[in-house]
């Protein structure tokens, strides 16, 4: 339980010096966008994620490696410097969670609310944006939603908006029926 805490307070020191440098350099809203991407890399990327856990892996070969994302999608200056900084103090393996506290920082200081969505079936952009819309009219902010297809849930979907969830899916009615059917 310790060391979670430990996890998180250094995750959430590294965000929150990112955020103030980037505001204090007027390049936020450029390191946002590009913390984004590299989020995105890492995700779609297993080679990468791979790479970025692997403890044996050398600090100048992670550099290299960074310097050379970095180069290619012309990074800022200052992110640029960041991730050198966090492979130094060997902390990239937190890297994923170090730039979702950013994301979640920049958002929370626009006044935004982060919003998750899961549907049985694909929404078009469309819809989504539909839902969005609907959400900011009720919560009354502006809401950045997080829309997942996830087929597993039969029909239905699950949102969940801070501490709000609302789960209409068919997977989680049939749950609880099995649960009703077992306790009888």
């Amino acid at each position: 339980m310790t060391n979670n805490k430990v996890t998180f307070a250094s995750t959430n020191s590294y965000s929150q010096a990112l955020y103030e440098l980037g505001n204090e350099s007027g390049s936020l809203n450029e390191i946002e966008d590009q913390t984004n991407s590299i989020l995105k890399l890492i995700l779609q990327n297993k080679e990468l994620k791979n790479f970025i856990k692997n403890p044996t892996i050398k600090i100048e070969q992670q550099v290299t490696a960074f310097d050379l994302i970095s180069d290619k999608f012309n990074f800022n200056k200052l992110l640029k410097t960041f991730l050198n900084f966090v492979i130094s103090k060997r902390r990239l393996f937190f890297i994923e969670k170090i730039i979702e506290d950013f994301l979640d920082t920049c958002s929370k200081n626009r006044g935004e609310i982060t919003a998750n969505l899961s549907s049985s079936k694909e929404l078009n952009e469309t819809e989504i944006l539909k839902i969005k819309h609907e959400l900011a009219s009720n919560f009354g902010t502006n809401i950045k939603l997080n829309y997942k297809h996830d087929p597993s849930l039969i029909g239905g979907l699950i949102m969940k908006v801070g501490s709000t969830m609302i789960d209409t899916s068919i997977k989680s009615k049939l749950k609880q029926l099995e649960t009703k059917m077992v306790e009888a």
